[in-house]
């Protein structure tokens, strides 16, 4: 039985950082993201200090603004619409969750689309369905990036996405089509599941559904991408599908932890170095 491929995002974020950070160097220039934080969130704070970490560490400067969790929204729209057109940033970054009073989708949209790094906006999920280069969010960036080092042209492959976020499975399955997949996109009132994954070359589960997928639902050689991620009563990390089953089965699959997690910062990173060179669009031809 021929072992599956266990795709590394960690070291494959790694060389991702690295080019970002020999860019940086190379070109001389000093880019600013700006990261806004509302609220005392345990995850929230221990994903911006990371963001925080890997954007230092790449040369990229960073300007932290802690709001408290009263924060109206009125204030927070002041201080990204400030943030957007300060010339002195070049990202902005509102981590999400956000409290349940502020209209998220209102905060998002006052982001100037060209330092919208995250790839939230409603201009930058326009560009991207119709394939115009853009800032796109970085967890599926960072999905078709892992996804092409195992099958370098996904053209004509068929592609079910489950899940339909914003954040992932939407824009995920935009990309697949940009990259010339046939692509499904599954969620909870999707009728015959398993039999539906069971049809997939490319599997992406971003439902937040722990050991949801079954090796049996798997096409022989299928590449799964499992980028959900939660933690059991004892704290103990799970993807959305079963590993050790799938791994019998399909040609490739990531790891939870150590798949999709660390690309989705490195692609930040790299979106916050292109927003730098959209915005001198003289100098730079992106």
């Amino acid at each position: 039985m021929r072992k599956a491929i266990v795709m590394n995002g960690k070291a494959l974020a790694e060389k991702c950082l690295g080019e970002t950070r020999d860019e940086i160097a190379a070109l001389k220039i000093k880019p600013t993201l700006a990261i806004v934080l509302v609220g005392d969130d345990p995850a929230s704070a221990i994903y911006v200090r990371n963001k925080d970490k890997k954007a230092k560490l790449v040369g990229i400067a960073t300007k932290l603004y802690r709001l408290p969790e009263d924060t109206s929204e009125k204030k927070l729209l002041k201080l990204v619409t400030k943030l957007s057109k300060s010339r002195k940033i070049n990202g902005v970054l509102v981590q999400l969750p956000l409290p349940d009073h502020i209209d998220t989708a209102k905060i998002i949209a006052a982001i100037n689309p060209l330092k919208d790094v995250d790839g939230f906006t409603p201009e930058n999920i326009g560009n991207l369905a119709i394939k115009k280069d853009c800032l796109t969010p970085c967890t599926p960036l960072g999905c078709i990036k892992l996804l092409k080092t195992v099958e370098p042209n996904l053209a004509g492959l068929k592609a079910v996405v489950i899940g339909r976020s914003q954040i992932v499975g939407r824009p995920l399955a935009q990309m697949l089509l940009n990259e010339d997949c046939t692509v499904t996109i599954a969620h909870r009132k999707t009728q015959n599941l398993p039999e539906l994954c069971l049809t997939a070359d490319i599997l992406a589960v971003a439902c937040g559904c722990p050991q949801m997928v079954r090796g049996s639902w798997l096409k022989d050689d299928a590449i799964v991408l499992d980028i959900g991620i939660s933690y059991d009563k004892d704290r103990k990390i799970s993807g959305d599908v079963v590993f050790d089953e799938a791994l019998k089965k399909v040609k490739a699959i990531t790891p939870v932890p150590g798949g999709i997690g660390p690309m989705t910062i490195a692609m930040l990173m790299a979106n916050t170095l292109k927003a730098y060179k959209l915005q001198h669009p003289k100098k730079f031809k992106v």
